[in-house]
């Protein structure tokens, strides 16, 4: 096996040079998704995947498998076409299944800019569930009419599930896949991550009320309604956006080499 070692600091450089501002930026976002999942604990280790479309362009931006969410920055994404094949200047490669659920969600059309894929516990246990997302809290009310369901088919590595993907999808932005974990999805970085962020508390507070054994105290329904048409109307005015900066601050604070 030949090392090849390579000057981190000419390598930013050079994608730098080489692509839009606008690309440069969707790069940063996108690297700042991945440590945030990560600070969170709802990576499994290099085993899943988040995307964003390259603005302009139906190619989009995807994880280097073999690299941890807490170490990806913005110039380690590798670009790739709807086909699968790369199209950007790199020595990583790939999720074959990344690819594939992702490449389902870009292709559908151009208002899921950015993707996110978890395989966290509260995900994957609420996933499991028959009832699926209970509406026990007003975390799960808020994202619940964003929610869609896909049944699971295995690993994610026959293409042609990716039109029954989209199909469950439909107009929504959030789906459990069922037995498998949670996607998100939004127009840019932001709003896939609030998504996420909602959904993955409503799954945990569900979770932990049910191992806890009490009845449960069931919302009526007119404020069910109430609470997911409210939140509907956050996210429709792009409440991402508003956390987004200080999110961004936080990363910064904490470790700012996804700007890399």
């Amino acid at each position: 096996m030949v090392l090849i070692f390579i000057n981190e600091d000419n390598l930013t450089k050079s994608i730098k040079e080489n692509i839009s501002d606008e690309e440069w930026n969707t790069r940063v976002d996108l690297a700042a998704l991945y440590r945030l999942v990560a600070l969170h604990g709802w990576d499994d280790l290099v085993f899943t995947h988040i995307s964003a479309r390259v603005p302009g362009e139906e190619n989009f931006l995807l994880n280097p498998y073999g690299l941890l969410f807490e170490e990806i920055t913005a110039s380690d994404l590798v670009k790739i076409d709807l086909e699968g094949n790369i199209v950007s200047e790199t020595d990583h490669f790939v999720n074959a299944a990344g690819f594939t659920i992702h490449s389902a969600v870009h292709a559908s059309g151009d208002h899921n800019h950015a993707v996110i894929h978890t395989h966290s516990n509260d995900g994957v246990a609420v996933s499991a569930q028959e009832h699926g997302l209970l509406p026990i809290s007003q975390t799960a009310m808020v994202i619940r009419n964003e929610c869609s369901y896909h049944n699971y088919e295995g690993i994610a590595l026959n293409h042609d599930e990716r039109e029954r993907l989209v199909n469950d999808l439909g107009d929504k932005h959030c789906m459990i896949l069922r037995n498998h974990g949670l996607l998100t999805t939004g127009s840019n970085c932001a709003d896939a991550w609030l998504r996420l962020f909602f959904l993955e508390r409503a799954c945990t507070i569900q979770i932990k009320a049910l191992a806890g054994g009490a009845k449960l105290n069931m919302v009526p329904d007119d404020v069910i309604e109430l609470v997911t048409d409210q939140g509907q109307m956050a996210s429709e005015q792009g409440i991402g956006n508003l956390a987004w900066p200080a999110l961004m601050r936080k990363l910064d604070k904490i470790d700012n080499s996804f700007r890399e």
